[in-house]
């Protein structure tokens, strides 16, 4: 399941306001934004638009959170559902053993949530994968 996607976008507010219209219709709605300062250097601020489920926090849900594009930037940013941290650190060791790129080890990011664990990979093209464990996702 995918559990979250980063959207680099140039223009914030045009951007927030085609997404939000356009997946209204399916549930989703803007719920709120990640300020970078509260975390490391290379976590971006987010804006977060998210399905029923993912807002309400009563099922696994899926979010989409739109940053703004660097110069030069390109590529994709998907976070992947793991059903514990076990999970994680395996899908992140399956990816480094086939050449992927180390982008951030597996490892509590409390900065974003209590019981959220993580590892981050790139692929030689510099599309970016996150495993996650959410603790307080209910199991699936």
């Amino acid at each position: 399941m995918i559990d979250h996607v980063y959207i680099s976008v140039t223009d914030l507010e045009k951007s927030l306001a085609l997404y939000a219209a356009a997946l209204k219709p399916l549930g989703w709605s803007r719920f709120g934004n990640y300020d970078a300062a509260s975390g490391p250097e290379n976590v971006p601020d987010l804006y977060g638009l998210g399905d029923d489920t993912y807002v309400s926090g009563t099922g696994v849900g899926s979010s989409i959170w739109l940053r703004r594009r660097k110069p030069g930037e390109t590529g994709l940013y998907l976070g992947i559902v793991c059903d514990s941290n076990e999970a994680v650190d395996a899908a992140y060791a399956a990816a480094i053993k086939a050449g992927a790129i180390d982008d951030g080890q597996p490892a509590d990011r409390t900065y974003f949530a209590p019981g959220y664990y993580a590892a981050n990979v790139a692929d030689f093209d510099g599309n970016r994968l996150e495993f996650v464990h959410k603790a307080w996702n209910p199991e699936r």
